[in-house]
């Protein structure tokens, strides 16, 4: 029923996985992922128990096809099951049961660019999963772990994917301290019903990338004199005036959901992403 990649950064930092399906609201089923122990991926005849399970063996020591084989040994249904995974380690691993609906089939690979396992069923065929595998493979350049795997997603999207349409899609990364307030969540997108799911997914990750992302330190503006004073005079063309100008630049961000985008108090940076939006606002 399913599509999906399972991938980790090359440093070993961020863990993802990417999925679509002719199939109502897949993010709610088949990704599972923990910061420092892997990342996984249950599909075909979804077995649920796979997700807290197949963490909780590799939280304890076992690799991704150790905590695959493991589970699925003992599962009764194995053959109409599907499941990908990687390890905070780099081990990858993907098992396709003899029993899922064709085209059916993975790969996995712990190659320099990033480990992964990529997999499906019902497919239009292998091309699907080639696709996908030369997506990953072409982008290990990119810094962004959501925007490789979205990459390949997209790739097994345009082969064809799910034989029998397009209904959902998902995207979840982890890594420590990556995300919004300092949480390990990176991005949780779903699109669960939409004729074009993936497609949806990359407008919500450009979006979340806007509000939530984190320029490099080193493409940061000097918050200079005269940084501070165009600052002030777009704050106060949007009605946002106080006479603290740190604390009026923070009221106005957090009111636009872009307080992500405000660095502590001392620093002497101002992001450009920010800057951009608050020029905007001018008109």
């Amino acid at each position: 029923m399913t599509f999906s990649i399972v991938g980790r950064s090359p440093d070993g930092t961020a863990l993802g996985v990417a999925v679509a399906s002719k199939f109502l609201a897949v993010g709610g089923f088949v990704p599972a992922l923990e910061v420092g122990v892997g990342a996984l991926a249950t599909q075909a005849a979804v077995n649920l128990a796979l997700k807290a399970e197949g963490l909780a063996l590799m939280r304890g020591g076992a690799s991704a096809a150790e905590a695959l084989d493991r589970f699925l040994a003992a599962d009764e249904g194995r053959a109409e099951r599907q499941a990908g995974a990687v390890d905070a380690d780099g081990r990858a691993a993907t098992r396709t049961g003899s029993a899922c609906h064709p085209w059916a089939g993975g790969e996995a690979d712990e190659g320099p660019e990033g480990s992964f396992a990529a997999q499906g069923n019902i497919l239009v065929g292998p091309e699907v999963i080639e696709a996908m595998v030369a997506a990953w493979r072409a982008s290990a350049a990119e810094r962004s772990l959501p925007r490789r795997l979205l990459a390949a997603l997209e790739a097994g999207d345009a082969a064809g994917g799910d034989r029998r349409g397009r209904q959902s899609a998902a995207l979840v990364v982890v890594a420590p301290g990556g995300g919004y307030g300092g949480s390990d969540v990176v991005v949780d997108l779903r699109s669960d019903d939409d004729a074009a799911p993936v497609a949806h997914l990359a407008r919500m990750l450009g979006e979340h990338e806007l509000l939530f992302g984190r320029t490099p330190p080193e493409e940061l503006l000097a918050w200079d004199d005269g940084l501070r004073a165009e600052v002030r005079r777009l704050l106060d063309a949007t009605g946002t005036a106080g006479g603290d100008l740190d604390g009026d630049l923070e009221r106005w961000a957090g009111a636009q959901n872009l307080e992500e985008r405000v660095r502590p108090g001392g620093v002497d940076r101002l992001d450009p992403v920010l800057l951009a939006q608050l020029r905007r606002a001018d008109g």
